[in-house]
């Protein structure tokens, strides 16, 4: 997809947000959460500066998130072309179908209410844990729990199979030699 194609497409996206809905921004291997609170503008829980939100890393920050080391972070209001940069949003009005939305007022309430610094922990207070945490009043990350399946699946497999290798090796009769 184009750039101007990009840009066509989130200027859509943009009008038909409605106040409370999350937005997520795909940049790569993760994405970036922010909620909508009208007139263009969005919070979203974000690094200082230049804080990685346009998939720009350098080898200093493998260990950081959204540029951030893993303790700290900032809630802000920026506006919505600041945070989308060069990524297609979308808009997530329904993110998991088993969680009813909180009231628009109350998501932005709540969004607001956690402006300035605040902790960060890529498992556990995130940018996707935050904008759960305003529409649902839920703190959930679809993205870590992804991790942590993917994760649990790859460690139950090597046990397996080192199971299987060791019980072959088991069974291999040792001759000795005089």
């Amino acid at each position: 997809m184009s750039d101007k194609e990009i840009e066509v497409h989130n200027a859509k996206v943009l009008q038909e947000l409605d106040v409370g809905d999350t937005i997520e921004f795909p940049r790569g291997y993760y994405s970036h959460w922010a909620v909508y609170i009208g007139d263009g503008k969005v919070v979203h829980l974000t690094g200082d500066e230049n804080d990685g939100i346009n998939g720009n890393f350098d080898s200093g920050n493998l260990f950081t998130i959204c540029g951030q080391r893993f303790n700290k972070a900032y809630v802000k209001v920026e506006d919505f072309w600041n945070v989308v940069l060069g990524s297609k949003a979308n808009i997530n009005k329904n993110k998991d179908k088993k969680m009813r939305p909180l009231e628009k007022e109350e998501i932005v309430q709540r969004a607001m209410s956690k402006l300035g610094e605040i902790g960060y922990n890529v498992m556990w207070c995130n940018c996707e844990h935050f904008a759960s945490w305003c529409r649902y009043g839920k703190v959930k990350s679809d993205q870590v729990e992804k991790v942590l399946t993917w994760s649990a699946v790859g460690a139950t497999a090597m046990a397996l199979l080192g199971i299987a290798v060791g019980s072959m090796q088991g069974r291999k009769k040792v001759t000795r030699v005089r």
